[in-house]
């Protein structure tokens, strides 16, 4: 368990940008089986990936003119119960950190690990996202 005043700017570098910060197992499964139409669930965490690559990417993938129609977080090693429960929605792909999950009426259509992101840049994971999002957004 990391210290809250560490990772509250983490947090907080997602949820200013509109995601909403899930940190039970109920609050999991409500978004994904309550959200119309897409969801996009970040697995957030401390790590330099995640830092460098993956909270900037996700931001950047936001400004399209298609985008989920939810925004979820939850934080690896912090929220553990939430993250638990969102990496069982993540299923058949095992638990990874961070990772990013695009839902559409409450199936996972589209799965960034961890390998996804931590040897790409910023643009490169914006880039595959949005890609997603015109798929299915």
């Amino acid at each position: 368990m990391y210290p809250p005043e560490l990772v509250q700017p983490m947090k907080e570098d997602l949820t200013s940008a509109g995601f909403n910060q899930l940190t039970t197992p109920s609050e999991v499964d409500e978004m994904i089986n309550k959200a119309d139409g897409t969801l996009l669930l970040v697995v957030n965490s401390v790590c330099g990936c995640a830092a460098g690559n993956m909270r900037p990417g996700v931001k950047l993938s936001l400004q399209n003119d298609s985008t989920p129609s939810s925004l979820g977080t939850v934080f690896a090693g912090v929220d553990g119960d939430a993250t638990n429960q969102a990496r069982k929605h993540f299923l058949p792909y095992p638990p990874s950190s961070p990772s990013i999950a695009l839902f559409k009426d409450g199936k996972l259509v589209h799965f960034l690990e961890r390998h996804h992101i931590e040897g790409g840049t910023a643009q490169m994971i914006a880039d595959n996202l949005s890609e997603a999002y015109k798929q299915y957004c």
